[in-house]
């Protein structure tokens, strides 16, 4: 995703959409609609596939606007997404277990194990669709205008170091302190890690804003935005659902 994008198409031809575009937008009316509806065993299991179809059509999108995408390029790389995506969001759920941010609605006759193998399977999907919604929006112009700061900012070893104990400290207030430290399940996991990522030569939004580059991160923050938004439209009316 941080490789330059480089003279995106305007508009976008149905010649030059792949055949993948057609498949995610056939899973998402489907899906929806089960899900809305309630339309049985359809309706229930419905996170998965819409949001397949979501990763899909975006990533098709990717294709007829720059040329190539992730799936097309390096498919084992969005399988690895996939995989990381599920451990990923059951350490958010695990901080979730003290703040109590949010909770989720099931049928009763859902056993425990029934409930972890379902969220699992839908947790797979989080992390693919927000860096799909990231890359489409890197081709964009207003995107790759973002400002780039005329000044760097020089971050020590020690700062980052700092940070990542930062990181820690949060994830014990979770623990200890949900009450007042609730909004931190959102923060702690990234304070450990990039700059973690920063210290072992990685890819880091850390550095990224430190050159005053902006492009991923604005990418990435508006590529959540978006998926939030069909994130709880879609669960406003489904069932199991969260509040």
């Amino acid at each position: 995703m941080a490789r330059e994008i480089t003279r995106p198409k305007t508009f976008i031809s149905t010649a030059s959409l792949k055949p993948h575009f057609f498949i995610g937008l056939m899973l998402v009316a489907i899906f929806w609609t089960a899900a809305w509806l309630h339309l049985g065993v359809l309706g229930e299991y419905s996170f998965f596939p819409l949001w397949l179809g979501y990763i899909l059509t975006v990533d098709a999108l990717v294709a007829a606007r720059r040329g190539e995408s992730l799936l097309m390029r390096a498919p084992k790389h969005l399988v690895a997404l996939f995989l990381l995506s599920a451990p990923a969001w059951w350490l958010f759920e695990g901080a979730n277990n003290f703040t109590q941010n949010w909770h989720y609605l099931a049928p009763e006759n859902y056993s425990r194990v029934h409930i972890i193998i379902e969220q699992t399977i839908d947790f797979t999907t989080v992390i693919p669709a927000v860096f799909e919604s990231a890359m489409l929006l890197l081709t964009f112009a207003f995107v790759q205008r973002l400002p780039r700061a005329a000044f760097r900012i020089r971050v020590s070893r020690l700062t980052l170091w700092l940070l990542m104990y930062v990181g820690a400290f949060a994830f014990l207030a979770i623990i200890f302190l949900p009450q007042l430290a609730f909004s931190f399940v959102w923060l702690w996991l990234w304070l450990i890690v990039d700059p973690l990522n920063w210290l072992r030569g990685r890819p880091s939004l850390l550095e990224q804003f430190s050159r005053g580059d902006f492009r991923i991160i604005g990418a990435l923050a508006l590529g959540t935005l978006v998926c939030g938004f069909f994130w709880e439209m879609w669960n406003f009316y489904s069932y199991p659902k969260w509040y």
